[in-house]
């Protein structure tokens, strides 16, 4: 059962350790509605409310997961409160003050957020999945047909073609689609500066840089740009739906790693929910709804299409390293090109 609520909107391999962890403005502002997944069957009494507070994208598969954790013993007489929004501004939001037990973020950056201001453990990447709840890669979106033959990263800085991709100050996803291209750019032998070359080129057809993956794909299907850089999961889902869209897997690409955590103040339903999340049951709705499952064994299962060349933002050097270099608002490199651009750098 689904009621309103106040709101504030695979690749299949075990974990590896890494040398890099990858590191609201008012809620209000957000105008972002969500709902209440409610696990309370009639007559029952309640088990507890969980606060979900999520990046856009999962939106649809959480309605399927909350429906189904609440017909587990853990589960039942539970509510899932969720609030989605572009991740860095969740991210934000929660550090000021937006009630939170879950946090599903799109990279760990934001999950750091948390961490410094003391909400999340440090050790919420501690376990098997090394924290992380989900997979995915950056995918092209295409008109049905492909009409413009886009098929590489060098399609789309070809004159003519329109790129949608979503401002990197307040997306999660943005900042993966800017890390895909310029490591493929990187793993077909170009140097960083060609690289560096090459992401100006891209940032300059794009038609519209939404501030969420959510948004974005919305501003696709409305009838803007040629090629729209997306979640695997998300072009999937869109697909499933009957949207007029082909979904291209690049040559090279970059594996997608969604972070989860409990806050420090959750209690046993919000631990139950992510345990939930993370088990076979869990991954296998994951995987059903387009994601990658973390779980070796699950991701078995699925027919994910595999690129030629996929790698990590850790071949990149890191989250932290990256988010320095690339994303500092004032000093990055993509902020450069955008303000040469125009566009917003303001941070969520």
């Amino acid at each position: 059962m689904y009621t309103h609520t106040k709101s504030v909107t695979p690749v299949g391999q075990p974990r590896r350790p890494r040398r890099f962890r990858r590191g609201v403005a008012a809620a209000g502002a957000l105008a972002l509605s969500g709902l209440a997944f409610s696990a309370l069957p009639a007559g029952a009494q309640s088990g507890g409310t969980v606060n979900l507070v999520a990046y856009s994208t999962p939106k649809p598969a959480y309605t399927v997961l909350a429906t189904d954790f609440a017909k587990t013993k853990s589960g039942a007489g539970v509510t899932v409160s969720p609030s989605f929004g572009p991740s860095g501004t969740q991210a934000t939001s929660v550090v000021d003050g937006l009630p939170a037990d879950v946090v599903n973020f799109s990279l760990e950056p934001d999950m750091a957020k948390l961490v410094k201001g003391g909400l999340v453990s440090s050790s919420w990447d501690k376990g098997p999945t090394k924290g992380m709840v989900t997979d995915s890669i950056v995918s092209f979106v295409v008109r049905p047909g492909n009409p413009k033959h886009i098929t590489t990263w060098a399609d789309l800085v070809k004159p003519g073609v329109g790129v949608i991709t979503p401002n990197v100050f307040s997306s999660g996803s943005a900042k993966w689609n800017i890390m895909a291209a310029y490591g493929a750019e990187i793993a077909q032998g170009k140097t960083p500066a060609q690289a560096q070359a090459y992401l100006s080129q891209l940032l300059h057809n794009a038609v519209a840089q939404p501030s969420s993956a959510s948004a974005a794909l919305q501003t696709f299907l409305s009838g803007q740009g040629d090629v729209l850089l997306d979640y695997e999961d998300d072009a999937l889902y869109a697909k499933t739906k009957g949207e007029p869209v082909d979904v291209i897997t690049p040559p090279q690409t970059i594996l997608i790693e969604n972070p989860i955590a409990v806050t420090k103040t959750a209690g046993p339903a919000a631990k139950a929910f992510v345990a939930y999340l993370l088990s076979p049951a869990g991954q296998t709705v994951w995987g059903q709804q387009g994601y990658r499952p973390v779980l070796p064994s699950v991701a078995a299962k699925f027919k994910f299409p595999k690129p030629k060349t996929l790698f990590t933002i850790d071949h990149l050097g890191g989250w932290t390293a990256v988010n320095t270099k690339f994303f500092d608002p004032q000093t990055g490199i993509v902020a450069k090109d955008e303000q040469s651009l125009g566009v917003s750098t303001a941070s969520g």
